[in-house]
């Protein structure tokens, strides 16, 4: 017997690694957006000047949800490449632009830091790319599920930049009116 395992156990394998990365890669991006308060109930974010090319929130809640489970699919194909040569940095550029990723919208919509946010999806951005060329070695099919992704980087990186031009105070100026307010003499 020559082989250590079958082709259907390698595949077993892959699709074990891949029901642990999706959750938990769908379930921490959901959580982030929704611990931060993302989207269109955000009474800041319903009060800014949004640019005309803003879609509508089920296309965010849509688009996110399958964008994350391309990087889980991703994400699993690298880590069941044992042995792999540069498997460890490619994981490290995974790693490092996904916490980037679920740091995003707390900084976004939790403080309002638009400008800072920018900057942090051009980051994100770069280090995915990055990531799609130290993944392709490794497995193909793992660098182009990676590749919606940076699309959808890139677009959003428009939004935030036109959002941040059409409202230059709103990192400083509190553009929500409180929800209640009261006088005590």
């Amino acid at each position: 017997m020559s082989e250590i395992a079958t082709p259907g156990q390698l595949r077993m394998s892959y699709w074990r690694w891949a029901m642990v990365t999706v959750p938990a890669i769908v379930l921490i991006g959901s959580l982030s957006g929704i611990l931060s308060n993302s989207g269109y109930n955000n009474r800041w974010f319903a009060a800014l000047n949004l640019p005309a090319i803003t879609p509508p929130g089920w296309v965010f809640a849509s688009a996110w949800t399958i964008l994350y489970i391309c990087l889980g699919l991703s994400l699993a194909m690298v880590l069941h490449a044992r042995g792999a040569k540069g498997r460890g940095f490619a994981l490290l550029l995974f790693f490092v632009q996904l916490i980037a990723n679920f740091a995003w919208s707390p900084l976004f919509f939790g403080m309002h830091q638009v400008t800072t946010a920018l900057y942090l999806i051009i980051f994100i951005l770069m280090v995915t790319i990055a990531t799609a060329f130290a993944f392709a070695p490794i497995r193909k099919a793992a660098a182009w599920l990676l590749v919606p992704y940076m699309v959808w980087l890139s677009f959003a990186a428009i939004l935030n930049f036109q959002i941040d031009q059409f409202n230059p105070d709103a990192e400083t100026k509190g553009v929500v009116v409180p929800a209640a307010t009261s006088q005590i003499r």
